[in-house]
């Protein structure tokens, strides 16, 4: 365990932070203006990441090692009642990395359930298919959960609440979740670690578009889309707050995801209360900048910390584990987002 970060005084300012503060000064004083992320106040997080070189090793005792080194507490998940988002797509013969892993999601719901979880279930609400259940009979994930007798909710056809959109980062008021939510204690995404045609890098926090009735958004998720797709990540993040993220970095997806892409072996499984935290790890991993990624820059010390020296690393060290994820040069959202 090691943990990475500016110098540090006793009063929690940095000497980045007082750079930066003079920098921010002379900078007003020429009217040119600074990103708000400049002004916030600095937040610290905590992420695990495992080496697990495929997909038939004990990924739920991973994933319940991953919990409790994280500190959650078995107070904190006995008795409680857990959703699993995962990445459900897309299937396509002979391209199981669109999807994450149908035995990720096993190893999920067993580590929850040993660690004292009343029930778990699973819920996705695909984008680019209506017929979820298709999706989820293709990708291999009904076999396991049928066999396993976990629940499975279809999310794109279940009534929705509004709520107030706390992130204002779109034209968007408000935002319609499923009723569902309000039966769970715990939302956790169960993501797969990819490169994206749109956001340059899809995880955890990307993953939540998938939370959102398509009765309501349609197809891809036109109102998100026509939102701004970065403006309703954070916004959705920002309402939702969910509590967990796990991401299926075993075999992941590089150049041009979602979809397109192609497989890409990085052996490991990451995971965190904070989500921005969770997805800046990823990235390092994946051999890019996260203050490149345009909707976690902004995230930065508002919905988590994107910092190496504010995020405490357990479990294998990112250079460890770091294996370059390819980019395409003609995509505007990978274009110069390689980490130095």
């Amino acid at each position: 365990m090691s943990i990475q970060g500016d110098h540090q005084n006793v009063r929690g300012i940095t000497r980045r932070h007082l750079l930066m503060a003079g920098a921010a000064g002379i900078l007003l004083g020429s009217g040119v203006l600074l990103p708000e992320r400049f002004f916030r106040q600095r937040q610290q997080a905590q992420t695990f990441v495992a080496k697990v070189a495929h997909y038939q090793l004990e990924i739920g005792d991973t994933i319940a090692r991953g919990i409790r080194e994280l500190r959650v507490s078995i107070d904190e998940l006995r008795g409680k009642r857990i959703l699993l988002k995962p990445n459900l797509v897309e299937t396509s013969s002979g391209a199981p990395h669109i999807n994450t892993h149908p035995l990720v999601l096993r190893g999920t719901v067993e580590a929850f359930l040993r660690l004292g979880a009343a029930t778990v279930m699973v819920a996705e609400g695909p984008g680019h298919r209506r017929d979820t259940l298709a999706v989820y009979e293709e990708s291999g994930l009904a076999d396991v959960l049928t066999e396993d007798r976990i629940p499975f909710q279809d999310l794109n056809y279940i009534t929705g609440y509004d709520a107030p959109n706390l992130g204002r980062q779109s034209s968007l008021r408000t935002l319609t979740f499923p009723a569902l939510f309000k039966e769970v204690d715990w939302i956790v995404s169960v993501a797969k670690m990819k490169t994206h045609h749109w956001a340059g890098a899809t995880l955890s926090m990307k993953n939540l578009f998938g939370v959102m009735p398509g009765i309501y958004y349609g197809w891809p998720k036109n109102v998100l889309h026509h939102a701004g797709i970065e403006n309703s990540i954070l916004d959705i993040n920002a309402t939702l707050k969910p509590h967990f993220a796990i991401v299926d970095g075993i075999v992941g997806m590089q150049g041009d995801g979602p979809i397109m892409g192609d497989p890409k072996q990085a052996g490991v499984l990451v995971m965190g209360r904070n989500l921005a935290a969770v997805d800046a790890t990823c990235c390092r991993i994946m051999g890019i900048d996260p203050y490149k990624v345009s909707y976690l820059e902004r995230a930065d010390n508002w919905l988590g910390p994107i910092s190496d020296g504010s995020i405490e690393q357990r479990g294998e060290s990112i250079t460890s584990v770091r294996t370059n994820f390819h980019l395409i040069d003609t995509i505007p959202a990978q274009q110069g987002i390689r980490l130095a």
